[in-house]
């Protein structure tokens, strides 16, 4: 049985078709999931506003809400993905996302807020990880200097 060729210089070696079918069912079956899931909760959402408010929410209603709210997050996550490109990084970060919200006061303050709590408390973790690498460090150097004196009186005894 011969080998199969290597790829021609410059080229890549894509899946198969069937590799590719399977691919795109699987994503399409996590957007169903994700679609679900978003259904569910604008569901929850509304039946709580109609409690607080005394309104109803028709089930068409709550189906269109869905379908606005799934295709705006879909477009949000292009944009997130732009503005981490253009700034030639693969990760999206949180000046992204804040770049995003620029639009809306409340939820810029919001996540700038948030923001800066999560990188606060990095900072006390790192500043702890520090405290207590070297305390550790310490200690091995104490009982490192504890060995060599116990030896140096070991070898006068002798």
């Amino acid at each position: 049985m011969a080998a199969a060729p290597p790829p021609r210089a410059g080229r890549e070696r894509r899946p198969g078709r069937a590799m590719e079918a399977a691919g795109a069912e699987e994503r399409s079956l996590l957007t169903q999931r994700l679609k679900a899931a978003v259904h569910y909760t604008v569901g929850c959402l509304c039946q709580d506003v109609a409690e607080d408010k005394d309104v109803q929410f028709s089930k068409q209603t709550i189906a269109a809400i869905s379908e606005i709210t799934f295709r705006q997050c879909e477009n949000f996550a292009k944009d997130l993905e732009m503005f981490a490109r253009h700034a030639k990084r693969s990760t999206v970060t949180a000046e992204d996302v804040k770049l995003l919200a620029r639009r809306s006061t409340s939820l810029l303050k919001y996540i700038t807020q948030k923001s800066e709590e999560i990188a606060s408390s990095n900072m006390e973790q790192k500043e702890k990880k520090k405290k207590k690498s070297s305390a550790a460090k310490e200690g091995r150097a104490a009982g490192e200097q504890e060995a060599g004196v116990t030896e140096s009186e070991d070898s006068n005894m002798a």
